[in-house]
Parts: C-alpha cells; sequence; structure tokens
C-alpha cells in the first residue's frame, strides 16, 4: 500500500450465518464434522447474509471521508473491520498509522473499572505505555469533565458520561486515523461542541472517518462522502452530490409507491427569472460602514433535484425593497425572495419554502409559508400559477458563495409531500473587504464604550 494511503479497503465482506432455531445451530456443527470425515459436501442449516459485500474504496492521508446509509446498511460494521475488531469474510483492510475509533457506546469499557482505570486500559490497547497515559492523564480528565465520576465504576455512568471518556481517550492519543461512528450523537451540546472543535482541529493532520445521520455535519467536515446500502457502496464521491442523492432516496421510501420522485436534468429547469415592483423603504444611516457588495445570480436551469410532476418552480427570485442598485446587496436592507409555482394537479394545501445555505450545506436561515397557510388556507387548481412571497432584511455574509434551496410541497407540517425540489436555485456572490464575525452578521446600530465609575 502507499505511504499516501491511510486506509485501504479491498473488496471486503461479511457474512452471518442466520439460524432459524437454536436446535439448527447444534446439528450444523455436528453435520459439518461428520461430513467432513466422511469426505462429502457440508449441509447447511443456516441462511446467509451478507453485512458487507465487495466494498472497496482507499482513504488518502489528510482525507477527511463520511459515511452515510440507513440503520442496517453495514456502516457500523464496516468501522469494525476497519478498527480491527471484526474479521472480514472476505477481502482484506490495510491501514498506516495509529487508529483510534470512538464507536457504539460503551465499547472497549469493562463496567467494572473505574473511569480512571478504564482510561489507563483504553489507552493500553491503543499504544500508549503508562508514563505516557500518566502524562496525559490530568489533559484527558479535564477534557471529559465528569469530575469525581472519574473514580467511579462506569457501569453507573450515564450514556453521556460514557461519550465524555471514551472521547477524551482518543482525542489523546495521537492517533493517525480518527473514525467517529453516530455516538456523539448521545452528548449533551456543550460536550458535542468541544469534540466537534477537536474534530476539525485534528483534520488540518489527520485521517478521520465520520459517520453519522446528520447529512449536514457530513457535508460540513467531509470532502468525501460513501453511501452505504444493503451492504454495498450505493455511491462515492463529493459530498454534497452524494448527500443530495442521499436526501432524494430517504424522501422515496417515505413516499413509497404513492409518490415517484424524478431527478432533474438541464432541460427540466428552463425556468425563466420572474420580475417584480420593489417597494421603496429609507434605509437609515449605519453606525458601521459594512462595505458588504453581494449579487444575486438566477441558477434555475442547472439546479439539481427532483419532482414529481404535480407541481413545478417556475422562477426564483431576490428583489431588493430598499434604495439602491438593483441586483447588489449590502446586508441589512430589507428584501423580497418569491418563488413562483405552476400547479400540474390540484394542491389543496401548497407549502413554498427557501433555504440559504453555505459552501458546505449549512442552513444559515430559511422560511416556508405555513404560518401564513395555517391561518389563511390556499388551494390551488390543477393549471393555475401561485407565488410565495417572503421579506426580511437579508443579513451580512462573509464572503463566498450562497446556495438557496427551494421547493412546493402540499400537505401539512408533519405529513407532506415535496414536488418540487432545487438545491440551487439562487447563487449569492458575497464579496467585502471587511471581516465578518459568525455565519451570518447583522447590522448593528450602536458599538461604543462606556466607563461606569470613572
Amino acid at each position: 500500500m502507499s505511504s499516501e494511503v491511510a486506509v485501504s479497503v479491498q473488496s471486503i465482506g461479511k457474512c452471518y450465518h442466520i439460524f432459524k432455531n437454536p436446535r439448527d445451530r447444534l446439528k450444523q456443527f455436528v453435520s459439518s464434522g461428520l461430513r467432513k470425515l466422511l469426505n462429502r459436501p457440508p449441509k447447511r442449516y443456516f441462511q446467509e447474509f451478507w453485512a458487507l459485500n465487495d466494498v472497496s474504496f482507499e482513504v488518502k492521508r489528510g482525507e477527511t471521508i463520511g459515511i452515510i446509509g440507513r440503520n442496517g446498511s453495514g456502516k457500523s460494521t464496516l468501522l469494525q473491520i476497519i478498527c480491527g475488531t471484526l474479521a472480514p469474510t472476505a477481502g482484506e483492510v490495510e491501514t498506516n498509522g495509529r487508529v483510534a475509533a470512538l464507536l457504539e457506546l460503551g465499547s472497549g469499557f469493562n463496567p467494572e473499572f473505574t473511569g480512571r482505570e478504564n482510561v489507563y486500559m483504553n489507552a493500553a490497547v491503543l499504544g500508549l505505555s503508562k508514563k505516557q497515559v500518566d502524562e496525559r492523564f490530568d489533559k484527558i480528565a479535564a477534557f471529559a469533565d465528569i469530575g469525581r465520576f472519574m473514580e467511579q465504576p462506569v457501569k453507573i455512568y450515564s450514556s453521556g458520561m460514557y461519550i465524555r471518556l471514551a472521547f477524551s481517550v482518543i482525542a489523546h492519543v495521537d492517533a493517525d486515523v480518527l473514525v467517529v461512528d453516530e455516538a456523539l450523537s448521545v452528548g449533551d451540546a456543550i460536550f458535542t461542541q468541544k469534540c466537534m472543535r477537536f474534530i476539525r482541529s485534528f483534520r488540518e493532520k489527520g485521517t478521520l472517518i465520520f459517520v453519522s445521520h446528520d447529512t449536514r455535519a457530513v457535508q460540513n467536515l467531509c470532502e468525501k462522502t460513501i453511501w452505504l446500502d444493503n451492504g454495498e457502496i450505493k455511491k462515492i464521491g463529493a459530498s454534497k452530490d452524494v448527500v443530495e442523492s442521499y436526501l432524494k432516496y430517504t424522501l422515496q421510501e417515505l413516499y413509497g409507491h404513492n409518490v415517484e420522485l424524478h431527478a432533474l436534468s438541464s432541460e427540466d429547469n428552463s425556468s425563466t427569472e420572474e420580475g417584480s415592483q420593489p417597494g421603496q423603504e429609507g434605509m437609515e444611516k449605519l453606525v458601521i460602514d459594512y462595505g458588504v457588495r453581494a449579487t444575486v445570480e438566477e441558477n434555475g436551469a442547472s439546479a439539481k433535484g427532483w419532482k414529481t410532476g404535480a407541481a413545478e418552480i417556475v422562477s426564483v427570485s431576490l428583489k431588493k425593497l430598499s434604495p439602491g442598485s438593483d441586483g447588489v446587496f449590502t446586508g441589512g436592507e430589507r428584501v423580497r425572495m418569491a418563488i413562483r409555482v405552476k400547479a400540474n394537479e390540484t394542491l389543496e394545501s401548497p407549502i413554498l419554502g427557501f433555504l440559504v445555505r453555505d459552501r458546505l450545506g449549512q442552513d444559515l436561515f430559511g422560511e416556508n409559508t405555513l404560518p401564513f397557510t395555517s391561518l389563511n388556507p390556499c388551494p390551488v387548481r390543477a393549471g393555475e400559477e401561485f407565488v410565495g412571497e417572503f421579506v426580511f432584511r437579508l443579513p451580512m455574509l462573509p464572503n463566498g458563495q450562497y446556495a438557496v434551496m427551494a421547493s412546493v410541497a402540499d400537505g401539512d407540517l408533519h405529513d407532506n409531500v415535496q414536488h418540487h425540489w432545487l438545491h440551487d436555485a439562487l447563487i449569492i456572490d458575497v464579496s467585502s473587504s471587511e471581516v465578518r464575525w459568525g455565519l451570518v452578521g447583522v447590522s448593528f446600530e450602536q458599538v461604543v464604550i462606556r466607563v461606569l465609575n470613572g
């Protein structure tokens, strides 16, 4: 294996024997031995279940790769094989460097040992000497932040305390490859943020394999993503592309045979931007000149997504309602987002909505028409066109490109069908010479310092 490759997975397969009842297990054991002595072919009292089948990929040094898929798709089995805690039925796995893993809750812990004893045991399994653990123990304990429970048996720990201690160990063993399963989902918000800060820092020097049902986190952290389905690789590639395909697939599974989602091609998106008459409103002079300039590009012709055919988004537009050049935004001004739709079938309770996302797929802000239609039902007949309008103040965004996702659905908050979904209906391009703090900025009317007791 090349020194540039951290993990190489070649034609991995994992097969389990499924017995209908315990007696068949005994029959299989006795029969296989007797038939081998008699040179007869073995008789099967079981059915084969392949949790993984012919899975192959490579992870380069310094690369971050995500793995997504439904429960039972083989994600955890694959991770256990990579970490060496489970042997494959077929194929082989090679790794370069020390591999540290946070897998299922409580794995690798002895429930009768104290937290301190489990720290030493886990660190030893990962290749650290007692002296090395002695030198790092205070940092491990501070990261876990479980206080006096460090000296108590872990069998009395909550699930959150388990994760705190397990993650603290793998964060301090100088791993070359870090494997993180869905276990972080049981942690509290403060500790989860601490873990995510560590993971982002680790990406700069190590290799990360990250498994989660949170596709936004996967898209945020990972350059490449593998989608597993029924033990096989359904798709592998850039995270954004794989996550979008997976989202369409999961919705199709939810809708079943009642609704069929069709992937969009460039021919499906021949929409033209719908103009609107911007209103006028005086803008107060800001105390700080933020110097932001943003332009909006209509992208419906090449936007990806899906549709059922019952309704179709004709156009998505963002117009300025404040004085100034239309199409150029500074942040803080009033704007109108308009989504125009044609109904091909009758929609009893149409819902229009949008989300603004950054380049990593993080949802920054958005809204839908449910607050309006819950009070003012608005059924639409087949052949009619309708428009949803959202008036708000545009936040000041850091430099970069932002995508506007738009959708039209029919139903209510808890039970609806997405009839047309466009991932990148608009592209907002922000350019500024000023520094922006956080993901979304706001216009401050006053920034001062006052001496209170001078």
